[in-house]
Formats: structure tokens, C-alpha cells, sequence
């Protein structure tokens, strides 16, 4: 069995996918704004994990609908980028059914086979003419070639694409995963606003599929903040075709094997999502060690992964260790802050509760990189946690006061 090795490639690499994208108009500023994935294979398999958020999108609610409907049986994704179709009620809802109804037809395939995503602006109407005037070049455009253009047609705030391609073998044979994301604020996925589609051309189950997923996200993108806002169109799908001719079954080490693989995809897309959140200037990683079990290292990484105080003392580049100290007491967990060490890139800041007594310019050269990494150990038994963010400037308050207009 190989390990999962980076490949150059794009969502359409896996063996069945297609893709293509087109300039609807959606977009402020213009572009491409609309995304199609399809794939070829008739007993494809897909799996989604969605926003929490009550007030969940319509494009959300149709998904997750189609996906209960065929028990995870869909062959095609509509996305657009632009407009979130988010608290626009029965109208909302009629737009993102109508795409798929359309779509559907264009593939010869059933309305319920068509997965529907949006991002963007909430609580503007999506104007449906915009999607079905498009749809037609968009089917007619499908190409193994089209992936490389998926991740940019989602971005709305974020400054650069971001894709993974995974390749690994077994018993000889290629198997590929590939994903794309975009996000950059309203980031806190508790499966922001946060689309990821991932492909794959291993053969699988429906179940395996959804359970991997969920196991995935729940240490990638259930590990990222960027300001602490559950989007009400958090969508992470994905489509495994079949066609690799290598198949995972329970009872072997193949599940375990495809789980690695998918949670090191979803991470490194989780962590491109944590670099390039709205203005920021860093990729910071919180650390909790020692914790008395998971939960409290969670609760504790989260606060201080939120708090706007550490994240612009990181931003300044100023090594206040107490506004971390602050953040893990107001956590709800329980520890010893007198047992507390807090490091920075390994630079100790804190030991045992107290300033370990370190050199200002030292510190402030830690803090001045581009990957920051704020450690905590609590010595209070084994639970550990990991959550990605980054740092907050003025250019976070530029971007989103003026993001509607």
C-alpha cells in the first residue's frame, strides 16, 4: 500500500470527471461565476457534509434533499459564485430546484442527480434567467480539461485558487482524490462562506464514502476559523466515480487507507483556506497539549483561535501572551493556568503561568512570520487539539464593510 503523494493536476485528474465554467453575470466585477462537474460514470457514489447554521441555504436545503432522495447515487454539481441564495425564501428555493430540474435534462439524467451550491452575497434574490441561459455551453463545454478552472470561477473575496490532487496505488493500480475550495471569511464550517468539492476515482460505497467524509472534515475543516461566523452556505461534497478499477472494502485495510488520504486533502485545503482568509497576512496554527481530555483542548484552541485580541497582537507582530492566557480562561474549560506553558514557534513566552522572562526583539521576530504557531501545555492529563486561523488586519474591516456594495 503507497502512501498519498501530491500531484500536479486538477478536479477533473480522477478517471470520469469533467468540468467546465462559464461568466454568468453573477459576480460583481465579472468573470467566471459558474461551475459544472459531472461525471460520466452511472453508479457514481456522493457524499456531502453541510453548514449548521439554521438560517441554511437554499441551494443546502435542495442538496441535502437530492442526496437523502438517491442515497447518495448524484452524478453532477451546479455552483455559482457571486450570490449566496441564502434568506431569499420560496423564491430561493425555486432557483436553486429549476437549476437542477434544467441541468438535469441538459445530462439526460434525473433532478435529483444534480447537487446545487452558491456563495456570495446573503439575502439577494439569484435571478434564475442568469443559470439557464448559461447552462446549455456549460454542458456542451464539459472536458476532462475544464478542472483547472473550477477553483477560480468559486472564489468571491478569496485572492488566489485553491486545489489538491493526491495520487496513490494499490496493487499496481493509479487512484487519484482531487479537491477544490473557497473561502476566505464568514469562516467557522461546524459541519464559511465555505464550498469544497472532492473527486475521486476509487470504487466505494455510499456509506464508507459519507463515513470518511465525515472524518475528514472533522479534522480539517471543523478545524479552521477565520472569524469565528458558521456561513449559511457551508457545502463539502464528494463524487467518487468507480472508474479506477481499485475498489475499498470493509473487512481490509483499504478504508483506512482512502480515510488518510481524504483527511490529508481536506487539511491542506483547510489550511490554503486559514492563509487566505480576508486580509490576512499569516497562517496561524493553535496548539493545545495536555489538556484533561479533547473536548477541553478544543473549547480552549477555538477561543483562542477567535479571539480578535491574539489575532491582531499576532497581526502587530506583539508577543502579549496574557491575551492567550485570557482566551483559554474564558474557554469553559477546566485547568491550571499556574501550569500553563505558552510558546511561540517554540520561543517560550509563558512558563508555568508566569512571563518566562523573554527578549522583546526575539519574540517579535517569531511573531513575524508567515506560519505562526501559538502552543500551549496545560500538564493536566492527555487531550490535545489542533485549529487553523490567521491573523487580523485592517484590510479584514476594508473587505467586508463594503462587501455588499
Amino acid at each position: 500500500m503507497q502512501n498519498w503523494q501530491p500531484l500536479e493536476g486538477s478536479l477533473t485528474t480522477p478517471r470520469g470527471f469533467r468540468a467546465s465554467t462559464a461568466a454568468a453575470g453573477i459576480k460583481k466585477g465579472g468573470g467566471p461565476d459558474l461551475v459544472l462537474l459531472f461525471t460520466d460514470a452511472p453508479e457514481a457514489v456522493t457524499s456531502g457534509v453541510f453548514t449548521r447554521n439554521l438560517a441554511a441555504a437554499a441551494p443546502v436545503i435542495v442538496s441535502r434533499e437530492h442526496l437523502s432522495r438517491t442515497r447518495g447515487r448524484c452524478r453532477a454539481v451546479v455552483a455559482n459564485s457571486g450570490n449566496a441564495n441564502a434568506c431569499t425564501g420560496r423564491a430561493g428555493l425555486r432557483v436553486a430546484q429549476e437549476t437542477a430540474r434544467a441541468t438535469a435534462e441538459l445530462l439526460n439524467i434525473q433532478p435529483e442527480q444534480v447537487l446545487v451550491a452558491s456563495t456570495g452575497v446573503i439575502g439577494v434574490p439569484l435571478p434564475l434567467d442568469l443559470i439557464v441561459s448559461q447552462l446549455p455551453a456549460l454542458v456542451q463545454n464539459l472536458s476532462p480539461q475544464g478542472g483547472a478552472d473550477v477553483a477560480r470561477a468559486i472564489m468571491t473575496t478569496d485572492t488566489v485558487p485553491k486545489s489538491c490532487v493526491l495520487r496513490s496505488e494499490r496493487g499496481g493500480t493509479a487512484v487519484h482524490l482531487a479537491g477544490v475550495a473557497k473561502g476566505a471569511g464568514m469562516i467557522h464550517p461546524r459541519m464559511a462562506t465555505m464550498l469544497a468539492f472532492i473527486t475521486t476515482d476509487l470504487g466505494i460505497g455510499p456509506r464508507m464514502l459519507q463515513d470518511s467524509l465525515l472524518a475528514a472534515v472533522k479534522t480539517s475543516f471543523n478545524c479552521l476559523t477565520v472569524d469565528g461566523d458558521t456561513s449559511t452556505n457551508d457545502t463539502v461534497l464528494a463524487l467518487a466515480s468507480g472508474l479506477s478499477g481499485v475498489a475499498a472494502h470493509p473487512g481490509n485495510d483499504s478504508p483506512k487507507w482512502f480515510r488518510e488520504g481524504l483527511t490529508q486533502l481536506c487539511q491542506t485545503l483547510a489550511q490554503m483556506i486559514a492563509r487566505d482568509g480576508e486580509g490576512a497576512k499569516k497562517l496561524v496554527t493553535v496548539e493545545v497539549y495536555g489538556a484533561r481530555g479533547p473536548s477541553d483542548a478544543d473549547r480552549i484552541a477555538r477561543a483562542i483561535a477567535n479571539s480578535p485580541l491574539v489575532k491582531t497582537a499576532v497581526a502587530g507582530n506583539d508577543p502579549n501572551w496574557g491575551r492567550i492566557m485570557c482566551a483559554a480562561g474564558y474557554s469553559g474549560a477546566r485547568f491550571d493556568p499556574y501550569k500553563t506553558d505558552i510558546r511561540i514557534n517554540g520561543f517560550y513566552l509563558c512558563r508555568k503561568g508566569l512571563d518566562a522572562g523573554f527578549d522583546e526583539a526575539a519574540a517579535r521576530q517569531e511573531f513575524d512570520r508567515k506560519d505562526v504557531t501559538l502552543r500551549l501545555d496545560l500538564h493536566q492529563g492527555q487531550g490535545t487539539a489542533r485549529i487553523w486561523t490567521c491573523d487580523f488586519t485592517r484590510d479584514y474591516i476594508d473587505i467586508n464593510a463594503s462587501y455588499r456594495t
